[in-house]
């Protein structure tokens, strides 16, 4: 059976640093970035506001996706995420409902 899965976005406030991540548990790795110990770039830029995500079919889709938009202008990915959340509201709590 395929796993599906989701490429994300995280900020640290609007128009601030991004990071972009893929995962097949979205929930559980919001969670990691918000309270996690794991230290890395989320945790040094405090970049864990969940400001994007796309559902893929397939994990294998999405790590091409997230592959395809780290190779983005930035201008690019700030206007993919207004397109969606012209806020940049933390969409955590709607994913863990």
């Amino acid at each position: 059976m395929e796993k599906g899965g989701y490429v994300y976005i995280l900020a640290n406030r609007r128009n601030g640093t991004l990071y972009i991540g893929v995962t097949s548990d979205l929930v559980r790795r919001v969670y990691d970035h918000k309270h996690g110990p794991v230290e890395g770039f989320s945790k040094k830029y405090k970049t864990h506001n969940l400001v994007y995500y796309e559902v893929h079919e397939r994990i294998e889709e999405a790590i091409l996706r997230e592959k395809q938009m780290k190779k983005w202008k930035r201008q690019w990915k700030l206007r993919m995420i207004e397109s969606q959340n012209p806020d940049w509201e933390d969409l955590y709590e709607d994913i863990v409902k």
